[in-house]
């Protein structure tokens, strides 16, 4: 890759992207109840959409997407945070190759609505995701088999956060103050929604039904009708506003090693490997 290339710009920007997206998100949760939207990735960006130079922050955002979805791929083909190449470190890859494909996709409803549309709010993403699969051969077993997937990746970011693995990528002198906790509350309560999010999703594929699937805005409002509800919206909202910041905060102090040619060559394994 060119010397003159700053491929950790173009990571870091796809964090800070990743990172106004949840806080938008969070505020929508926090004031649902005036913003009358859901609070839900596309939600959100409909919600910038509708503000005084909406369309230009809401390209931004979608540009710096497309950069986070760069580093994603980095990181799952060509290992560029040094996995490895054993059971563990695939499935580890392989999470990170569908958050890939996630973000491009909300990437591409940034940008198409940005350029092309007024952002009317869409149905939510989990919805059409489930109607997609579901309409695949043995489509019931694969909506099972990604909720469960949801609800892995969801304890994997809680254990990130608890066991504060996330340290090891990051330039961070503050070893156990405030940013390192808000980071550690930001991934568990991303955690949470990931898990509920995944049950509904494998709900759907056992009941053959997309309409069960749930979304971020489902899954909170699950939690919301939970005995003390109110109170555990209000803490898994603040959450979601932490990883926003969290998100800012791998902006600032991420190691990231830009990927070449021969990491991707390297980094496939091989029979005998």
């Amino acid at each position: 890759m060119s010397k003159g290339f700053r491929f950790d710009l173009l990571a870091k920007s796809g964090y800070v992207a990743r990172g106004v997206v949840f806080l938008l998100v969070a505020g929508l949760a926090l004031f649902s109840g005036v913003a009358g939207e859901k609070p839900e990735t596309k939600s959100a960006l409909s919600t910038l959409l509708a503000q005084p130079f909406g369309r230009v922050w809401v390209g931004l955002i979608g540009i710096g997407l497309l950069g986070f979805v760069a580093w994603r791929l980095a990181q799952s083909l060509a290992d560029s945070d040094g996995h490895g190449g054993d059971t563990k470190a695939i499935a580890i890859r392989t999470v990170l190759l569908g958050s890939a494909v996630v973000y491009l996709g909300l990437a591409g409803y940034a940008l198409g609505h940005a350029l092309f549309s007024g952002g009317a709010s869409q149905g939510s993403g989990e919805k059409g995701l489930a109607e997609w699969i579901m309409s695949q051969p043995f489509g019931a077993y694969l909506a099972v088999a990604v909720g469960l997937g949801f609800v892995i990746g969801g304890i994997v970011t809680a254990a990130k956060g608890i066991t504060k693995k996330f340290k090891r990528y990051l330039r961070l002198d503050d070893a156990s103050g405030v940013v390192t906790s808000v980071c550690v509350y930001g991934l568990v309560a991303r955690g949470a929604v990931f898990v509920i999010t995944g049950i509904f999703l494998a709900y759907a594929g056992f009941s053959v039904d997309p309409q069960q699937a749930g979304s971020m805005g489902d899954a909170l409002e699950w939690v919301r009708r939970l005995p003390f509800g109110s109170i555990l919206y209000i803490a898994i909202a603040i959450g979601l506003a932490a990883f926003g910041i969290y998100n800012l905060v791998e902006a600032r102090y991420r190691v990231v090693r830009s990927p070449s040619l021969d990491d991707v060559k390297h980094s496939i394994p091989t029979p005998g490997r």
